[in-house]
């Protein structure tokens, strides 16, 4: 197998005493979806501000694209080709919908492929054109979630990672947003790394997955494996 795009190796990470991501070692392979699950407090989210460049690891290495990602400052691993749709969707409230965008471009120069990017964002999630002169604060939940996607995936990242898409969205919206990070993947051949608490629909649309406990991995393997395992249906899909 081809070397993975992104392989974190043996990362430890601490918030001062606290000892919150144990050594955890996980790959994510080119035009891959792959995602983590579990429960609150587990260091997933951790795990993907790590990557990030938001919180700095204590000792291992986070490797992209064969390069230590985990020695750049946060905004130069943006512009290596990783962007991130944060936890809690974090749209800028007082810009509009049109905004948003072109903020999560605005490391870009070309200019044709910003503008043919903005296009596949409003054809895959209508409501963003229609309320494109809106401002992003007054959007719901679920309409900031698919503000957050698009924004992210405005920087044309080839890494896409996602935290928690739907956390707190109507349930109708979740299928949607769910359905749109199918489609970037297989249209975009987009890289995706998914954090998300709802395991049943991850696992659906994964190809592989990690599952994390109090920071270490506990389990892993194809999404289609883990969908039926005994442990993760008790624990997570409440079987």
């Amino acid at each position: 197998m081809s070397d993975p795009l992104l392989h974190v190796k043996d990362m430890h990470v601490h918030y001062g005493a606290i000892h919150a991501i144990h050594g955890i070692d996980l790959k994510v392979f080119e035009g891959e979806i792959v995602t983590i699950l579990g429960s609150n407090g587990a260091g997933k989210t951790t795990t993907l501000h790590s990557i990030s460049g938001l919180i700095p690891i204590s000792s291992g290495e986070i490797l992209f694209d064969g390069k230590p990602l985990h020695k750049l400052p946060a905004h130069q691993i943006v512009s290596s080709g990783v962007a991130q749709s944060p936890e809690g969707r974090m749209v800028f409230p007082d810009l509009t919908i049109k905004e948003n965008l072109e903020m999560g471009a605005y490391l870009r120069t070309d200019e044709e492929g910003i503008e043919e990017d903005l296009r596949y964002m409003f054809s895959l999630f209508p409501r963003l054109e229609e309320r494109q002169k809106q401002l992003a604060g007054t959007l719901s939940g679920g309409e900031q979630q698919m503000l957050a996607i698009a924004r992210a995936y405005m920087a044309a990242p080839k890494l896409l990672l996602l935290d928690e898409p739907s956390l707190g969205i109507a349930p109708i919206l979740v299928q949607a947003i769910f359905d749109a990070i199918v489609e970037i993947n297989k249209k975009k051949k987009m890289t995706i790394l998914l954090v998300e608490q709802n395991a049943f629909a991850a696992l659906k649309i994964a190809h592989r997955g990690y599952v994390l406990m109090t920071g270490e991995i506990t389990m892993q393997g194809e999404a289609k494996e883990l969908i039926t395992n005994d442990e993760i249906k008790k624990a997570y899909l409440g079987h």
